[in-house]
């Protein structure tokens, strides 16, 4: 990861259990989280200090009529005001930092792991459910770092307020000590409550951004074939569902809000007026009883942030159980990652070898363009996933097991490229660079292989127009031709293209097949198509039916032997040449 990261090495986390990950958080940053927590407790226990200081003035100074001790103790009061208020900048500095640090540290941890797991990923989780863990999940999971500042301040500045009032009068003491846990068992049924319905919403929103993503990739296609009005339709309909659940957490949480406000101020009043009870019958005196009023009202911010603090740690352990479950998805027992894995490896064909795949009995012949013809395009991705070790399989590559070999050497020498791969947004120069970059003349030797220079020049910008998201701004067929061009500018050993054409017409589709047989000669291509087109100037074609490779041979072979592989490929009766070409 790079070093100007915030986290270049974020750790291991514990994904034992989501307060584990939490407790593991605030392991990382020991001593932050410890100036938070002392800085915390002499702020709360510094707020009882005050009411103390009124007492005093009242009782010393103010009733006995000597003004100077009066003046003493105001200006105690001001210079004690002075450091609360420096102590409650560095509180919320501090947290502000354990949170921001530990955001940082999450987002860092899942970013190393989704790009590890790769493939796995969108087969298991649904594109909304990783947008919904990456936002808002890691704010809440981070907010409840907040108890290791002012919430273990709560707890102590609550235990000292009790041993004061101890000394004042045992009885309002004994009140207090008893009432505050009230207080918190009148809020607990609704924190759990809080966490079923919460984690209902968060499921249900994850579910909703995904359909919410998949209708603007393909609002153009929906448009095109009259679905737009029914789609939205289906999207409103569980948007209206989500806002139930909305509020259902809202119902929820207003009461907590409520009481968490509520509670405290019953309890202050019914303190007070118990303490004035106290000062009329002479057990107290007058600035032991303001003493007493401000020792509560000072109590009611320990308590806030004890009720606050288990609102948050209800939904920061629903965010959180969502991050560890991400976390612990793991890549498919592909073997071995790297040469350094206790797993061993074997070592890769030094020189372009065979691949085999005994479920299919496809043999790939190293150096030739081999094309696949499948009457099943499910099997042709399952096959092409299986050459590129993206699931457990028994290929062979050069003899030598697939999943024996070293990930990593396996990636950089055989490339899998999908129709519908991800282009990121930048440049067109940017999108088409890969590994150590490439000259224009190289990206436009690659554009003019793929059939793609129309998208330069019908640019004013050239290789430098800018190209959004998905390149949403470039039609299907132009999205595809780029992608296959940067595949092409990859130059593996072995190159696997899944209907790299499906979006183009007929012309185009025939420059690219007889381009695409120059620009990899010698090495090895898979193409996994029907098309006659690309079928045609293959070296090689084989036809997959039911699972199973049943013949081999030129396309114009297949075509006179095989009348399976001649009704895939003539598509119900059009004429097709030897060649590939249309009559």
């Amino acid at each position: 990861m790079p070093p100007h990261l915030p986290h270049p090495e974020p750790g291991t986390p514990d994904t034992r259990g989501p307060l584990r990950y939490i407790w593991w958080l605030v392991r990382c940053q020991p001593l932050r989280v410890l100036r938070g927590g002392l800085i915390g407790t002499a702020w709360m226990v510094g707020l009882s200090l005050r009411p103390y200081l009124i007492a005093r003035a009242i009782d010393d100074g103010l009733r006995t009529g000597d003004y100077r001790t009066l003046l003493w103790w105001v200006a105690a009061i001001v210079v004690a005001g002075m450091g609360l208020a420096y102590l409650g900048i560095m509180r919320h500095r501090t947290m502000t930092f354990v949170r921001e640090d530990a955001s940082a540290r999450t987002a860092a941890v899942l970013l190393r792991h989704l790009s590890g797991i790769g493939a796995v990923l969108p087969r298991r989780l649904a594109a909304g459910e990783v947008a919904t863990v990456g936002g808002a999940d890691i704010t809440h999971t981070s907010a409840v770092l907040t108890m290791t500042g002012p919430g273990v301040g709560a707890v102590l500045a609550y235990a000292f307020v009790a041993v004061v009032l101890w000394s004042v009068a045992p009885l309002l003491a004994v009140f207090v000590l008893l009432g505050v846990p009230a207080v918190v068992l009148i809020v607990a049924p609704l924190l759990r409550r809080l966490e079923r319905v919460e984690s209902v919403y968060r499921h249900q929103q994850g579910v909703l951004t995904t359909r919410a993503a998949d209708i603007v990739a393909g609002l153009r296609v929906l448009a095109g074939v009259g679905g737009r009005g029914l789609f939205a339709r289906r999207y409103a309909d569980r948007s209206r569902r989500l806002l139930a659940e909305g509020y259902r957490v809202g119902a929820v949480n207003s009461w907590i809000e409520a009481l968490t406000i509520a509670v405290p101020g019953l309890f202050l009043a019914a303190v007070v007026w118990l303490a004035a009870r106290m000062a009329a019958a002479g057990d107290i005196s007058i600035g032991q009883m303001v003493a007493v009023y401000g020792y509560v009202a000072v109590l009611i911010v320990p308590v806030w942030f004890l009720l606050e603090g288990g609102h948050q740690l209800i939904r920061g352990r629903v965010s959180a159980r969502r991050i560890v479950a991400l976390l612990n998805l793991t890549p498919d027992e592909v073997g071995p990652t790297s040469p350094g894995d206790a797993t061993p490896t074997r070592p890769a064909p030094e020189h372009p070898a065979d691949l085999h795949d005994p479920d299919t009995g496809l043999t790939v012949p190293a150096g030739r363009l081999l094309a696949v013809a499948a009457d099943d395009p499910g099997a042709a991705v399952a096959l092409a996933d299986r050459l590129g070790r993206f699931v457990p399989s028994d290929v062979t590559w050069g003899g030598v097991p697939l999943t024996g070999v070293a990930l990593d050497e396996v990636r950089a020498r055989i490339l899998v490229a999908d129709h519908d791969s991800y282009i990121f947004a930048g440049t067109l120069r940017e999108i088409l660079q890969v590994g150590a970059g490439g000259s224009d003349a190289d990206l436009g030797a690659a554009l003019r292989a793929a059939s793609a220079e129309d998208v330069v020049d019908a640019h004013p910008d050239g290789l430098a127009m800018p190209v959004s998201t998905r390149a949403r701004t470039l039609s299907g067929g132009q999205r595809q031709r780029v992608r296959l061009a940067r595949a092409l500018l990859a130059e593996p050993e072995v190159l696997i293209l899944i209907d790299p054409t499906s979006a183009v017409d007929a012309h185009t589709e025939a420059r690219i097949a007889q381009r695409l047989r120059a620009a990899r000669a010698g090495r090895t291509t898979v193409v996994l198509t029907s098309s006659p087109l690309l079928l045609g100037h293959a070296d090689q074609v084989a036809h997959l039916c039911e699972g199973r490779i049943v013949s081999v041979g030129s396309h114009g072979e297949l075509l006179h032997r095989d009348p399976g592989y001649r009704a895939l490929v003539t598509r119900d009766g059009v004429a097709v040449d030897v060649d590939g070409s249309l009559r």
